[in-house]
C-alpha cells in the first residue's frame, strides 16, 4: 500500500544555479549535495516540511536518454513544465519577500475558491505556485 510521497524530482537546466535560486531565494534547506558515480545527488526541503525531499536534477544520463533530455530542456526553455505548489501562511507577504529578493513572478497573488496564491518561475523556467489555502471550515 502507498503511504505517502517519498521524493519529487524537479528537472533544471542547471543545478548550482538552481540551487542557489531555491536555497538562496526561497529559503528551502539543503538536506543532501553529494556525487555519486558522476551523478550530483542536489536535494533541498521546505524547513517545516523536511520529510518530502525535492531532488534537483538536469536532464541527462543515467536518469534519461538523449533525446528525452533535449525534450525536457526545450519544455524548460518554454515554462511548460509545473512542478507543483509551495504552501505559505501569507501570500501576499511571502509573494512581497520573494519578489523583493528578485524571484519573477508571472500571477500576483489572488484570491481563489481554495485560498489566495500567486505564480512564479525558477531561472530553469519551472512554473510555480505560490498557496495559502483557505482554512478548513
Amino acid at each position: 500500500m502507498i503511504t505517502g510521497m517519498a521524493l519529487v524530482c524537479v528537472r533544471v537546466r542547471d543545478q548550482q544555479e538552481a540551487y542557489e535560486f531555491y536555497v538562496g531565494k526561497l529559503g528551502l534547506k539543503p538536506t543532501m549535495d553529494e556525487t555519486i558515480d558522476g551523478f550530483r545527488y542536489l536535494i533541498v526541503s521546505a524547513p517545516e516540511q523536511p520529510e518530502l525531499p525535492i531532488m534537483l536534477v538536469e536532464p541527462e544520463a543515467p536518469m534519461i536518454d538523449d533525446e528525452a533530455a533535449r525534450q525536457i530542456r526545450t519544455l524548460l526553455a518554454t515554462g511548460a513544465l509545473g512542478p507543483g505548489a509551495f504552501r505559505t501562511d501569507d501570500c501576499r507577504a511571502t509573494y512581497a519577500e520573494l519578489k523583493a529578493k528578485g524571484v519573477e513572478f508571472v500571477e500576483e497573488p489572488e484570491e481563489r475558491f481554495y485560498g489566495i496564491d500567486a505564480a512564479f518561475r525558477d531561472p530553469s523556467g519551472n512554473h510555480w505556485r505560490l498557496t495559502q489555502p483557505k482554512p478548513p471550515q
